[in-house]
């Protein structure tokens, strides 16, 4: 069998008449790929440890990116949803409730509704953000709030190590701090990356809704009095 080039085709048509033309083109889509040109850009032939480690690399780097926040772009240029995945599911996994022996839950949220919480206000932020004029698409933002939440992170496991302990009122006032470290870095980190997509007359509406959903996750940390 022959050799056929799939980046060169050629379709037949009909034309006037009833004959057949042909349509050639090039089927290469233009762009690049983490800097390698498309065109020669494959990943069907690469072994899967080898897909699985450069995604990795790239989740590494951009929480790298939130902790030390920079780079504004870091984060817009190629996003992704896998490391706000990561850590809502740390984040709902460490904070849900757990049922006593008499069947009742101790007060903590379920996971379904961590779950639901953070990427419901994700998403209710990302469209008041494009409501008002933003300039990034929709994944975009989700992924740059969904990162952020890494210091947040951290403080819930911060403050989890220090329950270990035996609870005092200076043991809840460290974990209150920790807490609003892990707001304040989250909060501030977002703006890094989110304020240059929005309008400047309108910034304030746009920073309100994200500091917003931040204190929301934070009172869900500082909330939980037992392991």
């Amino acid at each position: 069998m022959a050799d056929v080039d799939s980046t060169n085709v050629q379709i037949p048509e009909f034309v006037d008449g009833g004959n057949y033309g042909e349509v050639s083109g090039d089927m290469a889509v233009p762009g690049t790929v983490g800097g390698t040109e498309a065109s020669t850009y494959n990943t069907l032939d690469e072994p899967i440890v080898t897909t699985i480690m450069r995604d990795l690399r790239a989740v590494g780097s951009k929480f790298w990116h939130v902790l030390y926040p920079k780079e504004k772009k870091a984060l817009l240029k190629e996003w992704d949803l896998w490391g706000p995945l990561i850590l809502c599911t740390f984040i709902a996994m460490m904070v849900q409730g757990h049922a006593r022996a008499d069947d009742h839950n101790d007060g903590g949220p379920e996971f379904a509704e961590v779950f639901v919480i953070v990427w419901v206000g994700a998403a209710l932020v990302t469209v008041n953000t494009k409501l008002l004029g933003g300039t990034i698409s929709f994944f975009q933002s989700v992924c740059v709030l969904g990162y952020c939440l890494m210091p947040s992170g951290i403080a819930l496991l911060i403050c989890r190590l220090i329950l270990l302990f035996n609870p005092s009122n200076i043991l809840f006032i460290l974990r209150l701090i920790v807490t609003i470290i892990g707001f304040a870095w989250s909060g501030f980190a977002a703006m890094v990356f989110l304020g240059d997509s929005q309008p400047i007359n309108r910034k304030a509406l746009a920073v309100y809704p994200i500091f917003l959903f931040y204190f929301v996750i934070s009172w869900l940390i500082i909330s939980r009095s037992n392991v």
